[in-house]
């Protein structure tokens, strides 16, 4: 008689902004709970005791690769690490298109744009969020209309390029905050209106941006 080897659900877990001490308690718990942990470099380094005995397996480029490797070890307990919150520009959108949402259990986690806001003591319901990864947006637009803009950044779209945009459009005296190595002990967070941050010659390191009109200033085209 054939065996019938059941197909166990994948886990998407929110691995926070960075620090352990971040991580929510339940995706703790689920780490020690899988055979298999799916992640980041990053991750594995914050959960050396929790991943201990496990198949630890890196996210790289191959990505269909890696969707492959999930589809043939189903019978197993498996973990995909994100970074942030799941459902916060993650992997989850690509995994979404290969496995239905039958065979996946999302865990949320506290993500960089929440924290950020946190750190500098901002509400943040009406900000206007968007990421510059590998792509663009018109956050001048958005910050007109919300007057609240956080931005995810990349090493193309730094922090001061993204002031000089500012300052051309005739937004030199908003707010730009930069936050660096969120929840690491490296933590750094710069503020500055958009002529300084323009003229601003730091080499940031991994950060997120939030853009602040604290002032009725109108932009230009």
């Amino acid at each position: 008689m054939l065996e019938i080897i059941p197909m166990l659900k994948i886990h998407i877990l929110g691995m926070g902004p960075g620090s352990i001490d971040f991580i929510a308690p339940y995706v703790l718990t689920c780490i020690k709970d899988v055979d298999i942990l799916i992640g980041g470099k990053r991750h594995f380094q914050e959960i050396e005791v929790e991943a201990s005995g496990k198949v630890c397996q890196y996210i790289s480029s191959d990505l269909l690769g890696l969707v492959d490797y999930i589809k043939t070890n189903r019978n197993k307990k498996i973990a995909v690490l994100v970074s942030g919150d799941p459902g916060f520009y993650s992997f989850l959108v690509y995994l979404k298109k290969h496995f239905s949402n039958e065979k996946l259990v999302v865990i949320p986690g506290l993500s960089s744009m929440q924290y950020m806001f946190c750190k500098i003591g901002l509400p943040w319901q009406d900000a206007v969020i968007k990421s510059l990864h590998g792509k663009t947006f018109d956050f001048i637009e958005a910050l007109n209309d919300s007057g609240l803009v956080g931005v995810l950044t990349d090493s193309a779209f730094t922090p001061q390029l993204i002031a000089k945009e500012l300052v051309t459009h005739g937004l030199g005296n908003v707010l730009v905050y930069v936050g660096e190595e969120l929840s690491y002990a490296e933590e750094k967070i710069t503020t500055m209106i958009a002529t300084q941050m323009a003229n601003n010659e730091r080499n940031f390191g991994m950060n997120v941006v939030v853009i602040e009109r604290t002032e009725n200033v109108s932009y230009k085209r």
